[in-house]
């Protein structure tokens, strides 16, 4: 069973790295208290397998200190658990700015006289868990898809989709209108068109024979050499954007 726990400043990007970490496979708690999270481990491999990854978001709303935290992560990494620390962080300037873009208040905003001060309050109350953490992310430059591919790198499972791109390859009729999902729409309506053809019209594009037609066209081995060399081309950078 695998448990990664989420921690780090607020503001850090823990939400979005939960939101992308649920799309990989993993059951996401927030805010679940350090005494609970034993019971809930125990539940967990105890069950058919469905919660087999599970993401704890664990923070400086939880608690006021650290230390039962701190005691219950050794005792998860003693045990048969595969538990990883994951602790999220931005700098400063980075982090103001999301709260003006968002206008949350800061969970220790009653605690400090500005944001700046409440920053720095929670970074020294977080040093104990970011001094036990296993990964550290600073989230300060990374777009929302730089830090889905960093994720991604870090907890998707080889040998399976998760996190990976999904190409879909659809053909229409531009009378039924243009698929409201597509991103890359190529018009192929300038190539041979096998409902002229008497003998072929009550066929369709799966039969050998309307696929023999449209392809013995010069023009239609042309485009199709043109389309793999763009999509060659495109895959790798739209993945890599995330």
């Amino acid at each position: 069973m695998e448990i990664l726990i989420i921690s780090g400043l607020s503001g850090g990007g823990k939400s979005r790295a939960a939101s992308f970490l649920e799309d990989m496979g993993f059951y996401i708690v927030d805010n679940m208290p350090a005494g609970m999270i034993l019971k809930f481990a125990e539940f967990c491999s105890a069950g058919s397998g469905r919660y087999n990854r599970v993401a704890l978001v664990y923070d400086v709303r939880t608690a006021d200190t650290f230390d039962e935290f701190l005691e219950v992560l050794s005792t998860l990494r003693q045990r048969e658990y595969n538990c990883t620390l994951l602790f999220l962080e931005a700098n400063v300037d980075t982090i103001i700015k999301r709260y003006k873009e968002t206008r949350r208040a800061h969970p220790l905003a009653e605690e400090a006289d500005s944001l700046e001060e409440a920053i720095a309050l929670e970074r020294r109350m977080l040093a104990p868990l970011r001094a036990r953490a296993d990964k550290i992310i600073d989230t300060s430059n990374l777009s929302t898809a730089k830090l889905k591919g960093v994720l991604r790198q870090m907890f998707g499972r080889a040998g399976t989709s998760e996190g990976r791109m999904e190409v879909r390859v659809t053909s229409f009729g531009f009378k039924h209108g243009v698929p409201m999902e597509a991103d890359l729409i190529f018009d192929a309506r300038f190539l041979p068109n096998p409902f002229y053809v008497p003998e072929l019209r009550e066929h369709t594009g799966l039969e050998a024979p309307v696929r023999d037609y449209v392809m013995a066209a010069p023009e239609s081995r042309e485009l199709l050499r043109r389309l793999f060399e763009l999509v060659d081309f495109l895959l790798p950078l739209y993945q890599e954007e995330g």
